[in-house]
């Protein structure tokens, strides 16, 4: 598919067993190359696996990568810049939607640049009920490990203003709308 600046995607998350985890509703396409595909939205509606929804809070830019294990949330918040990084497969575009699959190990920056991994034992329940294989369990470790040095570097999603200045290009499509 080939995507534009300004073109409206659904993103839906799925496990590992091909349930599907969580949508949302609308994210605006910002930048695509062969390597990434960025996106923002602004009080979109999110919808959990079990049908209950909420409408997000603050606007957000995502990352989608073609070819890394992982995707990154900038979340412009009122105490300021937080991340949520999802470990996840490459996405592709199906429908107008951005699916990937969700692998449940998280890293949470937070704007003082710390930062905390989350939902290691959601990770390792869903490796044994699931049955991760040993080459996925290393592919996920490794693109943890990859995302916490590129946070450290402050390297790829994770440079100065680069959130601001793609939200900053995403607030005036809107407005020209």
């Amino acid at each position: 598919m080939n995507l534009k600046k300004g073109d409206k995607l659904k993103i839906e998350c799925y496990k590992h067993n091909g349930y599907l985890d969580r949508t949302s509703d609308e994210a605006t396409v910002l930048y695509n190359d062969e390597e990434v595909l960025i996106v923002a939205n602004n009080h979109t509606t999110l919808t959990e696996h079990n049908g209950e929804s909420h409408t997000t809070n603050e606007p957000a830019v995502l990352f989608f990568f073609k070819h890394k294990w992982f995707n990154v949330i900038g979340q412009l918040k009122k105490k300021g810049l937080f991340y949520y990084c999802n470990i996840a497969t490459p996405f592709i575009i199906d429908s107008n939607t951005i699916k990937y699959i969700d692998y449940d190990l998280d890293l949470r920056v937070f704007p003082d640049k710390s930062f905390k991994v989350l939902d290691r034992k959601e990770y390792r329940y869903h490796k044994k009920i699931m049955k991760y294989s040993k080459e996925l369990e290393y592919i996920i470790e490794c693109a943890l490990t990859e995302l916490i040095e590129l946070k450290k570097k402050e390297a790829g999603p994770f440079q100065e203003n680069l959130v601001e200045r793609y939200y900053l290009i995403y607030k005036e499509m809107e407005e020209s709308i």
